[in-house]
């Protein structure tokens, strides 16, 4: 006779399956965990600007030292170079998990954690090694190795804490290093109208030059610049529409084809979600949702949806892909029902079609009719189906779900015979 399964057992596997997969589902995403936090704004612009943030959400176990406003004016006031304030600021991002309790419960009540300053290869030595150490009274102290041993920094408070994904500890000051706070070679600065039309974006660069808003996209350059660059096809079907646009929508349809971040395509696949552009200003949002589809990566507007085609530049801290459509935000033209904008999208999915000049010109002239007509007052087709876009349900992507569905298939198995 069988012996029946204990009722913990039977629970285990899919317990298991459920917290691992669920954990999975979410990357942490560092610029949007701060936003929260307005008290830490500058900390949060300055980790965007350097590519720090970038760096931050791609590993899985990170612990980052927030600096408040007040702490990241005081290192400001040395008006350090961007290069700079990215070496000091990547000292206080450690590459181990820190929540609270760990900070307190440390073995011989001190240790030497690595930072992002140390794994790029960019401090001297040792100079990128943080020393922790609990200090009498449940204080703990924070110094740079190469700082004599001088604890100049002290635990605050936790601001986020995800075990063993991603912790947020405020600290009092900055972390002192004269390693990190040496002088770096300036960036070689990218002329735009030159560097655009040699490679494959000459009609884009043109319109940029002619309604002025390439001195908004040169102003970004050096703290990092994405571009989308619409195919040439794609601009001649567009343009009877451009034409009636008044001077201003111009200049904000082409910075809608713009993000003050450098964001490689890697970084673009992980990035998931809904972005904002050159163009977002106050209450105007222009902002649009990448998504990716398998190796596609599409920029979807209420209005229209793109295809990445190729990178026709990629040099930190610019990079700058061709898309197969104008980017026509919803300040400016009537959105498209969600049904009907969902439609089309699997047409350009197919690689091989991406190299057919007809085809993205006859879905823009199509999508056009559709996007004559101004918004009016339709505020109903905002955000909520953008928030979706970054899970896929509680156990992530389609491919999570069919490994969860084939476990839980085996484990029925095993209780039945």
């Amino acid at each position: 006779m069988r012996r029946p399964v204990p009722l913990s057992a039977a629970l285990a596997l899919p317990l298991f399956l459920l917290l691992l997969f669920s954990s999975t589902a979410d990357a942490h995403n560092i610029t949007r965990i701060l936003a929260k936090h307005p008290e830490f704004s500058t900390f949060n612009h300055y980790l965007t600007i350097t590519h720090l943030a970038g760096e931050i959400n791609r590993r899985l176990t990170i612990t980052v030292l927030a600096l408040d406003n007040s702490a990241m004016s005081d290192l400001l006031d040395k008006h350090f170079s961007v290069g700079t304030i990215k070496n000091v600021l990547s000292l206080h991002v450690l590459v181990d998990y820190y929540g609270a309790k760990k900070l307190h419960q440390l073995s011989k009540g001190t240790t030497l954690s690595s930072t992002l300053f140390q794994a790029t290869g960019s401090a001297t030595g040792t100079s990128g090694y943080v020393n922790i150490t609990n200090m009498k009274g449940g204080k703990v102290g924070f110094g740079s190795e190469d700082n004599g041993g001088d604890l100049n920094s002290f635990y605050v408070k936790s601001v986020v804490e995800m075990p063993y994904n991603i912790s947020i500890l405020q600290i009092s000051k900055v972390i002192t290093s004269a390693d990190a706070e040496a002088p770096t070679a300036a960036p070689v600065s990218l002329n735009l109208t030159e560097v655009l039309p040699k490679q494959g974006c000459k009609a884009f660069s043109d319109l940029l030059i002619a309604a002025g808003a390439i001195e908004t996209y040169q102003s970004n350059v050096d703290g990092g610049l994405t571009m989308f660059c619409p195919t040439e096809d794609a601009l001649n079907a567009f343009l009877p529409k451009y034409k009636n646009l008044t001077a201003a929508h111009k200049v904000s349809l082409l910075l809608y084809h713009g993000m003050p971040i450098y964001l490689s395509l890697q970084m673009l696949k992980s990035n998931n979600g809904v972005v904002t552009t050159l163009a977002t200003d106050g209450g105007a949002k222009y902002d649009f949702v990448i998504k990716t589809d398998g190796e596609d990566v599409m920029v979807k507007t209420k209005v229209v949806t793109a295809t990445v085609t190729a990178t026709l530049i990629d040099s930190e801290p610019l990079i700058v892909y061709e898309v197969d459509k104008v980017l026509q935000p919803k300040e400016l033209f009537k959105a498209v029902p969600e049904e009907e904008e969902e439609a089309p999208a699997p047409k350009s999915a197919p690689k091989k079609k991406k190299s057919k000049a007809p085809s993205p010109k006859a879905s823009d002239g199509e999508e056009a009719e559709d996007a004559d007509s101004p918004i009016g007052s339709d505020e109903s087709d905002g955000e909520p189906a953008d928030q979706t876009s970054e899970k896929d349900g509680a156990f992530g992507s389609n491919g999570q779900r069919s490994i969860v569905a084939m476990m839980l298939s085996l484990w029925f198995a095993v209780l039945i015979v």
